[in-house]
């Protein structure tokens, strides 16, 4: 049993931010999506870069694994998906419409509305690095940069949650905390 699985294909350096705030986390190649090895989770997460094939081999595993990625965020898990880091993007694997425009976008977050979300970027002090906007979306838009443009969204799926940003911070210990308590763990 893991608190949160990280879909990644080497290691990095938020395995060692999970440990920090005392989470339990496995790293795992998006081959193992659906698999009986794969332990339940609280939180997915699918790191800064996944389409980009300079940075990792993982993409195509995601984007061939939508229907089980939905049925997991349905179930009560939470997925959080970072930049995909290439200049456009389309998140046709995701059960909503969400385009991505790569740009170097330094900013200060500005909230709209309130949303468990932005605990996400809770105690990280402007200007945040943020690597581009979501051009199109219909999910709930939790973060504009300074130009108005939606840098963070959220999506409630049946039980559970579904998070996509574009900021290029590391995550805060607040979101994980609050995702996790009382959250059921679900395969994936």
């Amino acid at each position: 049993m893991s608190d949160v699985i990280l879909l990644w294909d080497t290691p990095l350096l938020f395995e060692k931010l999970f440990l920090e705030y005392g989470l339990e986390c496995t790293r795992t190649h998006s081959g193992s999506l659906g698999t009986p090895y794969l332990p339940a989770c609280k939180i997915l997460v699918v790191p800064t870069g996944f389409a980009n094939r300079q940075y990792t081999k993982i993409g195509s595993g995601i984007e061939s694994s939508g229907t089980r990625l939905e049925r997991f965020v349905e179930k009560g898990g939470t997925l959080l998906i970072f930049s995909p880091l290439v200049p456009e993007y389309e998140y046709e694997w995701l059960p909503f419409t969400l385009k991505y425009v790569m740009e170097e976008n330094p900013c200060t977050p500005r909230p709209v509305g309130e949303h468990d979300a932005q605990k996400l970027v809770e105690g990280v002090h402007p200007p945040v690095g943020c690597d581009g906007y979501f051009a199109e979306t219909d999910a709930y838009v939790v973060l504009e940069d300074d130009k108005g443009r939606a840098i963070m969204v959220a999506k409630e799926i049946g039980k559970g949650l579904i998070v996509a940003t574009t900021v290029h911070e590391l995550p805060a210990e607040e979101f994980f905390k609050c995702r996790i308590c009382g959250a059921c763990k679900v395969k994936v």
